[in-house]
């Protein structure tokens, strides 16, 4: 044998891996945002009142309001992410919740690592990070380890789904 034919089998070999091992990527990304964000918000909802008053130095208007939202968002979103259930509306959500981040508490970190002015680079600014991996969830979606493929799977087999109603009829 070749080592071409080497290279193609093990290239062949590693491809079927990687197809096979696909589904951890969008299980792991979710269970460790999921628990980070469950976290953060318990930490938010047991120190209500730290929350409010970080916000209202932030300058965030009815910071009451947007504490009591974003905690609750942070706790019951992980928990969702976690199971892997709305997925990509709560990784939107979560999303829009860091670009604010972004804008306000992490402004200047981030500023900073974009001119490339300080000893801190992008993936050091926490919210940064999160956002990709949000934007990662929203685009990607859940994977196959979640209770939106398994609702997924069950609608398909109930009604059809909406792309085998559209495709031709079989000749």
């Amino acid at each position: 044998m070749s080592s071409i034919d080497s290279l193609k089998r093990a290239r062949a070999l590693a491809l079927r891996l990687a197809v096979a091992l696909a589904f951890l990527a969008p299980l792991l990304t979710r269970l460790v945002m999921g628990q980070a964000y469950h976290q953060n918000g318990a930490g938010k909802i047991e120190n209500f009142a730290r929350t409010v008053s970080f916000f209202s130095d932030l300058g965030i208007p009815m910071p009451e309001a947007n504490a009591f939202f974003v905690s609750r968002l942070e706790y019951w979103g992980g928990l969702l992410l976690l199971l892997g259930l709305f997925t990509r509306v709560v990784a939107f959500m979560l999303s829009c919740q860091m670009v604010v981040a972004l804008l306000t508490a992490d402004r200047g970190d981030f500023l900073d690592a974009l001119k490339g002015t300080s000893e801190k680079g992008l993936t050091d600014v926490t919210s940064f990070v999160y956002l990709l991996f949000l934007i990662w969830l929203v685009l990607y979606g859940p994977g196959v380890v979640s209770l939106d493929a398994i609702g997924a799977r069950w609608l398909d087999r109930k009604g059809g789904s909406p792309a085998a109603e559209k495709a031709p009829p079989p000749a």
